[in-house]
């Protein structure tokens, strides 16, 4: 039995090539370099207070609450404290080069496919057995049973289950067409008849509808959508090579 393990540089590298993520990896490296590139030839400058406002963004989606926490985290990824300060410049940079891009653009985009940001409020529950969905789908109509009590007893996702089912808001885009087509087709209030997909089949209730609002948290999705159709075009077209010897 060993006793040791070393694990080395090598060793990563050749199990990044076993599990298949080098391609992952080196897309990886190239939309960093293309950002970095793109962001010098644009000028963008990178204020020091704007680092450390993504850096104590970061320490709380990753819930470092402390030195210690950001300590152990580090030494847990292999970290230096230079690299966690080039993960925040580089998070930093990818945010201002997509504002500095996309921002102007944000709104003619909205206005041309403002149908798809049209929401639901909706509650779910996703079946294996059409004969228990129909059955489900006239207890629930003839008042027999609350869609709410149907979805916490049928309901496999726990955290669903608490919520008898709801989903939230979903825009029409994030939802499958035949999914889609009948909700938006429903009126507020209305449970819609049993749907088959690939994932098994649905009894949904439209609570109300929600009408596009180009809101700060709309305008971030956007422009990620934007910069993030812009790289992929930009990878497609750039010409690299590997050398993993």
């Amino acid at each position: 039995m060993l006793q040791a393990i070393t694990v080395t540089s090598e060793d990563i590298l050749h199990q990044i090539k076993l599990n298949y993520k080098v391609p992952e990896i080196i897309e990886q490296i190239v939309t960093r370099k293309i950002i970095e590139s793109a962001a010098n030839q644009e000028g963008i400058k990178i204020e020091v207070e704007e680092l450390q406002k993504t850096a104590d963004q970061i320490r709380g989606m990753n819930k470092l609450l402390s030195a210690d926490d950001t300590w152990n985290w580090l030494k847990k990824h292999s970290l230096s404290l230079e690299d966690y300060e080039e993960i925040v410049h580089n998070t930093l940079l990818f945010s201002k080069l997509a504002a500095h891009l996309f921002t102007d653009k944000v709104k003619p985009y909205f206005f041309d496919h403002q149908l798809d940001y049209t929401g639901a409020a909706i509650y779910e529950i996703i079946l294996d057995d059409q004969d228990v969905a129909w059955e489900l789908y006239y207890a629930i109509k003839e008042e027999e049973m609350s869609f709410y009590d149907a979805a916490h007893q049928y309901t496999q996702d726990k955290e669903l289950r608490r919520k008898g089912g709801y989903r939230g808001i979903v825009y029409r885009k994030d939802l499958k067409p035949e999914i889609s087509a009948a909700v938006f087709a429903a009126k507020p209030s209305q449970m819609i008849k049993p749907i088959v997909t690939s994932k098994g089949i649905h009894l949904i209730f439209v609570e109300e509808f929600v009408q596009a609002k180009l809101d700060k948290i709309l305008l971030s999705e956007i422009i990620t959508l934007l910069f993030s159709q812009w790289l992929k075009q930009q990878i497609e077209q750039v010409e690299f090579t590997v050398n993993l010897d």
